[in-house]
């Protein structure tokens, strides 16, 4: 893999991933965009405990801009976009209207490819490596800076799921704090730990789906996913590699290898788990990390989830009032239901 850093014409920085060695990247910025800058803060729930970001901002953002004026897409025939070149195969930059930034963290936008039509499914085994490549390469380089504490990558596919841009891409977020999320998940860890006598939590939650069976998507030598047992959405699976790590640095160059054959499968079945003809699958695809700094982030198991808010053809799972008032999900399709769909489904 071959990076290339530029920056664009605001002072964001820019880069360029690419299989091949040999290529060279020079297109230059030529838009006149004044200096990127940023009002986000960071704010704390006195009752929770929760940090919220407040990005008033980011209400200027692109919002689904006409067909032809996509700004993930190449610079060609004499329209300009965030990608000064006329072909890439994965791009990364700063985010235009960041949620984070500067002291408050960086956020980041992936492009896996140049193709505005295409989809991550729609992609080849050696393009999702190259992913796989990016999202750890820049897990390192948001980890290596003072104001982050921890590293998100994702994706939001679907108008359903808020997404603004069509053109295939997800994010990079480095937090300047450990996310509620997942500080809740340590705690319930390290609680299991005390309880059984050392044991981990991720370990054993992944044990008891594998012997229980049921809940199992597909497996492979170095990979497993399955819904898990108290899922919250209709069609909800957990991807852990076989060999627990904290994140994707620590991954084995045996589960780098199976992941894209893994994942492309997944993201595969989830559009067509409604049936032929219909539209693609909304989806939130989130990459879950240990915290940078915890005491015991060799603990934590880096694992992959993949949720979509779509239960049935034409019905979508809206967060009512015991979702979005006392985080008390309702899940209409029980796991068992969605995991024996999900195999029904396989590629032949």
């Amino acid at each position: 893999m071959k990076k290339t850093a530029t920056r664009l014409a605001d002072g964001r920085e820019l880069l360029y991933y690419d299989s091949r060695d040999d290529v060279v990247r020079t297109a230059a910025d030529r838009r006149p965009l004044p200096p990127a800058a940023s009002t986000g803060e960071i704010r704390r729930d006195p009752l929770l405990g929760d940090d919220v970001v407040i990005a008033s901002h980011r209400q200027a953002r692109t919002y689904h801009p006409p067909p032809g004026e996509c700004p993930l897409c190449p610079s060609r025939d004499g329209r300009t976009t965030e990608i000064p070149a006329d072909d890439y195969e994965v791009v990364v930059f700063e985010n235009r209207f960041p949620s984070l930034a500067g002291d408050t963290g960086r956020c980041e936008v992936v492009c896996f490819t140049a193709d505005h039509d295409a989809s991550f499914a729609a992609l080849d085994e050696d393009r999702a490596a190259l992913v796989l490549a990016v999202w750890t390469d820049r897990t390192a380089a948001l980890a290596a800076l003072d104001t982050v504490e921890q590293v998100f990558c994702f994706e939001n596919r679907g108008h359903e799921m808020g997404v603004t841009l069509g053109h295939p891409h997800g994010q990079v977020y480095g937090y300047p704090f450990v996310t509620p999320r997942t500080a809740t998940t340590l705690a319930r860890a390290a609680a299991h730990r005390e309880r059984t006598g050392g044991r981990n939590l991720f370990d054993d939650t992944v044990a008891a789906e594998r012997a229980d069976g049921r809940r199992i998507v597909l497996e492979g030598a170095h990979w497993t996913a399955f819904v898990p047992h108290a899922a919250r959405w209709p069609y909800e699976v957990h991807l852990h590699p076989r060999r627990r790590v904290p994140d994707l640095l620590a991954l084995d160059d045996a589960a780098r290898t199976e992941f894209p054959q893994i994942y492309l499968e997944l993201l595969r079945r989830f559009d067509r788990i409604f049936g032929p003809g219909r539209p693609p699958t909304p989806y939130v695809s989130a990459w879950h990390q240990a915290p940078l700094q915890h005491p015991h982030r060799t603990e934590f198991a880096l694992h992959l989830e993949l949720f979509t808010i779509r239960r049935t053809a034409g019905k979508l799972k809206f967060l009512a009032g015991s979702e979005s008032g006392m985080n008390v999900f309702i899940n209409d399709v029980p796991p068992e239901t969605a995991a024996e769909r999900l195999r029904e489904v396989a590629s032949e």
